[in-house]
């Protein structure tokens, strides 16, 4: 077992986590116009979407290498290529991050934690990056691929819930700085290249 490699998962985890993206803006603007418990209910939803797209990622990538060991091998190459290529698409877009909450309805907590969960599950680009990013990432050869996966999943899913929580908790604040700063959202943007283009690397080499 490898613990660099988990601590190097735990990094890139975070700073993904970290990064502006529609799952974080969403919970940030709940939280701002319904207030923090409203906005972790999001928070749960979400994160419990993420363990549908584990499950997917888990048995099917498994099947994969157990039928053909290159397969893996371009299923990571693939991967890798795939986070080089978000690299460039946030590299194209407006550093601007709009936080815009004059649209949004208030919900209940049930409302916003199923919202949240339907979000994420029937969100493809989900499982696309967790293919992405999960098979450069496994770390022992004791353990199937099956069982790592799922720890890959739930590690990524805590440390997304400790951030999109914080975001929560601290929603006023936090969107007060962003509204503030000219430069925030082009610093949240080259952190996102960079954890995209470092994670690519990674899976290459």
């Amino acid at each position: 077992m490898s613990c660099e490699i988990l601590i190097s998962f735990l990094i890139a985890s975070f700073a993904l986590a970290f990064s502006p993206g529609p799952d974080n803006i969403f919970v940030l603007t709940q939280s701002i116009v319904n207030g923090k418990k409203y906005g972790l209910a999001t928070v749960f939803g979400l994160i419990s979407g993420c363990l549908v797209h584990t499950t997917l990622v888990a048995f099917g990538v498994s099947a994969m290498i157990k039928a053909n060991e290159n397969l893996f091998f371009v299923i990571k190459l693939a991967g890798a290529f795939y986070l080089l290529y978000l690299a460039y698409k946030v590299f194209v877009t407006d550093a601007v991050i709009s936080l815009s909450t004059e649209k949004i309805v208030q919900k209940t907590i049930g409302q916003l934690f199923k919202q949240g969960f339907v979000m994420n599950v029937l969100n493809p680009k989900v499982s696309i990056f967790f293919l992405a990013f999960f098979p450069g990432f496994l770390f022992s050869d004791v353990l199937s691929t099956v069982t790592q996966f799922y720890i890959l999943g739930f590690l990524f899913m805590l440390v997304s819930l400790l951030v999109f929580s914080s975001i929560a908790i601290l929603a006023g604040t936090i969107s007060e700085t962003i509204k503030k700063s000219n430069r925030i959202g082009l610093y949240l943007k080259w952190l996102q290249i960079i954890v995209f283009v470092a994670i690519a690397i990674f899976i290459l080499l």
